[in-house]
C-alpha cells in the first residue's frame, strides 16, 4: 500500500488563528469522553452485591466477567489506534460509546452468567478499550505540538476524576433505586456523550484550518496515514518488538499496571480491613487516592515537557517502590497521619508514569507512538491481571498481604533498572517504527 502522507494548506489559504485554539476544544472533548469512559467501565463493582443477591451468582463468577473487560480493554487499545488512523477517530469514539451503551443498557435483560460475561466483559471492555490510552496519544499527538506533556497528563488523570464523578452517583442510585436504575444511567450518559463527539470532533487541525498548536509554518506535521487497521497494528508490534525500546517501555508499563490496578486498585480495601479498618473507611482512602493521582498525573505532564521522561520514571517508579515497602507498618485499625501520608504520597505517583511513557513511545516511534502505546499498555493490563492473581494467592497462603507489598516494591526496583537502561534517543532511524504502508 501507498503511505498517504497529508499536505498542509498553503499558509495564504489557513485562517487566522482564533484566540482560543481549537485544539483546547478537542482536549476538552477528550476530556469528557475518557472521564464518561473510566465511569462506565468500574460501574461492576458497585453491583457485585446486587447481582449476588438477585442471580446467586458468586464474586468469582462476576469477577471473571470484569477480568474479560480488563482484558479486552489491554488489547483493543492498539488496535483502536490504528482504526482511528484509518476510519477517523469521530468514528471510532462514537462507535464506542454507542457499543458501552448497547452492553449496558442489555444487562437490564439478562438472566444467565453468559449474558454478564458478553454485556460488561465484551461489548463494555470493547467500548471502554477503544477509549484507552490511544486516544488520548492519537489526539494529542496530532492536535498539539507545544504542551503534550501536559494534555496527556490531563487526559490521562480523566481515569481518576471519571471513578470520582461517577462512582458515588452510582453507588447512590443501587442503594436508592435498585442495579437496574444504575446500568440505565449508564447507558443513557455514553449514549448523549457521543452527541458531543459527533457534532464537534474534527480529525486535524488541517480540517478547521490551523496549524497545531504551538506549531508554526514549517514544522513538520503528524502524517496521515491509510491502509489495514489490523494488518497495520500487527505489523507496528512485530517491527517495534524488534527494538530493546519497546521491551523496556513494555516491562516497565506492566510493572507500573501490577503496582496499581493490580495490587492497590484490587486488594488495598481487604488488606486495610484483614487490620481492623472499617471497609468504609479503606474505600474512601481509596477515593482519596484517585483525587491525589489527578493532581500528580497533571503535575506529572507539566514535568514531562519540562524534563527527561527516562530521569521521571525512574524517580516515580523508586519512590512508588518504597512507599509500598513501608506500607505494611502502616496498616491499622484506624486513619493514622502517617497512614494519609502514604495515600498522598502514593496517590500523586498512581499514574504519573503515563506522561512520560506517552513521551517516551513518540521519542522512539513517530508516528506509530499510539500503536506501539496501545500495546505498552496492553502489557499495563497483563502485569495488572497477573498481580491481581498472585496477591490473592499470597493471601490465601500466607494470612496476610506482606509479602505482596514487599514484591511490589522489588518490582518497582525492577522498573528503575529498566529506566535506566533505556538509551536517550533511538540508536539508528532503522528502529524507529515506519509510518503506515
Amino acid at each position: 500500500m501507498t503511505e498517504l502522507t497529508e499536505t498542509p494548506a498553503p499558509l495564504h489559504d489557513r485562517r487566522p488563528a482564533p484566540r482560543l485554539h481549537y485544539a483546547w476544544v478537542i482536549a476538552a472533548l477528550s476530556l469528557l469522553v475518557l472521564v464518561g469512559s473510566a465511569g462506565f467501565r468500574s460501574a461492576p463493582g458497585l453491583m457485585m452485591d446486587a447481582w449476588n443477591s438477585q442471580f446467586g451468582w458468586s464474586h468469582g463468577l462476576i469477577g471473571m466477567a470484569v477480568s474479560v473487560n480488563l482484558t479486552l480493554y489491554g488489547l483493543t487499545a492498539p488496535f483502536a489506534a490504528a482504526l482511528m488512523d484509518r476510519f477517523g477517530v469521530r468514528l471510532v469514539t462514537v462507535c464506542a460509546l454507542l457499543t458501552i451503551s448497547v452492553g449496558s443498557g442489555l444487562t437490564v435483560l439478562m438472566t444467565h452468567p453468559w449474558q454478564l460475561i458478553l454485556c460488561w466483559g465484551v461489548l463494555v471492555g470493547l467500548g471502554s478499550g477503544s477509549m484507552a490510552g490511544a486516544f488520548a496519544t492519537t489526539v494529542t499527538g496530532r492536535w498539539f505540538k507545544a504542551r503534550q506533556g501536559l494534555v496527556t497528563g490531563v487526559l490521562t488523570a480523566a481515569g481518576a476524576a471519571g471513578n470520582l464523578i461517577f462512582l458515588p452517583v452510582l453507588s447512590w442510585l443501587v442503594q436508592a433505586e435498585g442495579w437496574k436504575a444504575a446500568v440505565v444511567v449508564v447507558s443513557l450518559c455514553a449514549t448523549a456523550v457521543s452527541v458531543p463527539v459527533l457534532l464537534l470532533m474534527r480529525e486535524r487541525p488541517a480540517d478547521v484550518g490551523l496549524l497545531p498548536y504551538g506549531a508554526a509554518p514549517g514544522d513538520e506535521l503528524p502524517p496521515a496515514t491509510s491502509g489495514r487497521a489490523v494488518s497495520r497494528t500487527l505489523r507496528v508490534l512485530r517491527e517495534a518488538s524488534r527494538t530493546r525500546q519497546f521491551w523496556l517501555l513494555a516491562g516497565s508499563f506492566a510493572i507500573c499496571g501490577a503496582t496499581t490496578v493490580g495490587l492497590v486498585g484490587t486488594h488495598f480495601i481487604p488488606a486495610a480491613h484483614d487490620h481492623g479498618m472499617p471497609e468504609t473507611t479503606a474505600a474512601g482512602l481509596l477515593a482519596m487516592i484517585g483525587v491525589f493521582d489527578v493532581i500528580g498525573t497533571v503535575a506529572s505532564g507539566w514535568f514531562t515537557d519540562r524534563v527527561d521522561s527516562r530521569r521521571l520514571l525512574v524517580v516515580y517508579y523508586a519512590l512508588r517502590g518504597a512507599s509500598l515497602c513501608f506500607l505494611p507498618q502502616l496498616f491499622a485499625g484506624s486513619v493514622k497521619p502517617p497512614f494519609l501520608a502514604f495515600v498522598i504520597f502514593y496517590g500523586l505517583d498512581w499514574v504519573a508514569t503515563v506522561p512520560p511513557t506517552v513521551a517516551l513511545c513518540r521519542r522512539y516511534f513517530g508516528a506509530d507512538a499510539p500503536i506501539v502505546f496501545g500495546w505498552v499498555l496492553a502489557c499495563h493490563q497483563i502485569g495488572a491481571s497477573i498481580v491481581s492473581t498472585a496477591a490473592g494467592v499470597m493471601r490465601d497462603k500466607f494470612g496476610d498481604y506482606d509479602l505482596a507489598w514487599y514484591g511490589a516494591g522489588g518490582l518497582c526496583l525492577l522498573a528503575v533498572l529498566l529506566c535506566l537502561a533505556l538509551r536517550s534517543r533511538p540508536t539508528s532511524p532503522a528502529l524507529t517504527v515506519a509510518a503506515a504502508q
